[in-house]
């Protein structure tokens, strides 16, 4: 598995390259991740896919400089960028690539295919995917001007959000598991100021699930979903009332996981989706 850096505008994008086979899969990884985690699928299928796995702003070897927000057509010219320098030929109807995401990656990978042509994408992957559904809580923070002045005053004062927090684990309106994960990136400062960073240099990546659906079910393009049935995260729900209405191009797994779906563990079940 070989690290690559792109020079883009006046950003570096940090990818990596793994696999020898004639088929092309491009990779996003989830919040707090990099490009390594899809490593593993290499023993695994690096015979029959060629994979490429970008560092998202803010992860990895990413040094996202630009003022602006990322978008959907940053992420494509980034891809085109990368099949340039790599000698690859540009995405077509005779070069088609699937696009595989975990989690935030989800979100990229429904962007990206919502961007481009329809004859370029093989198939998609979603692995416990946010972007079909609008997290309320992410919308008021990054899209609203009250919700993003109180984001940025929780960030350097997190101890009222705390409290408050508690409150709600108590009353049963948050889960454990998410009052864990938001302890996690919301009480170490480093991590805060990272999160805040991410959400906010992401929030223009909105994929429209009406749209994608019906391109879906117009151009016959697979899709395959896989959740973790213990998952309070992103939960499995969220994929079936998206299936609705493509249930010949969606299928859905639910595999005996939390939400780290994408985990060697798992190989064979990400690996079927790829192959079938």
């Amino acid at each position: 598995m070989k690290n690559h850096l792109l020079s883009y505008k006046n950003s570096t994008i940090g990818y990596y390259l793994f696999g020898n086979g004639p088929e092309l899969v491009l990779c996003f990884h989830g919040y707090g991740e990099d490009g390594r985690s899809f490593a593993f699928l290499e023993k695994y299928l690096g015979d029959k896919y060629r994979f490429i796995a970008i560092d998202l702003p803010f992860h990895g070897n990413t040094d996202w400089k630009p003022k602006e927000d990322f978008k959907s057509n940053d992420l494509e010219q980034i891809v085109n960028e990368i099949l340039r320098q790599n000698n690859f030929k540009p995405l077509s109807s005779d070069f088609k690539t699937t696009l595989l995401g975990f989690s935030l990656g989800g979100r990229m990978a429904l962007s990206f295919y919502e961007l481009q042509q329809p004859e370029t994408i093989n198939k998609l992957i979603l692995l416990a995917p946010d972007g079909l559904k609008v997290n309320f809580w992410y919308w008021l923070s990054t899209q609203t001007l009250p919700g993003k002045k109180l984001f940025h005053f929780t960030m350097k004062y997190p101890g009222w959000f705390f409290a408050f927090l508690k409150i709600l684990n108590k009353l049963g309106f948050v889960n454990s598991s998410i009052f864990k994960f938001v302890n996690f990136y919301i009480g170490d400062k480093e991590a805060r100021e990272l999160l805040y960073k991410r959400w906010v240099a992401l929030r223009k990546l909105k994929p429209r699930i009406s749209f994608i659906k019906s391109r879906i079910s117009r151009l016959n393009t697979s899709i395959r979903l896989i959740y973790g049935k213990h998952d309070r995260i992103i939960i499995p729900a969220r994929g079936e009332k998206f299936r609705k209405g493509i249930e010949q191009q969606c299928s859905i797994t639910v595999i005996p996981s939390g939400h780290q779906v994408l985990h060697e563990k798992h190989a064979e079940e990400i690996a079927s989706a790829l192959l079938h």
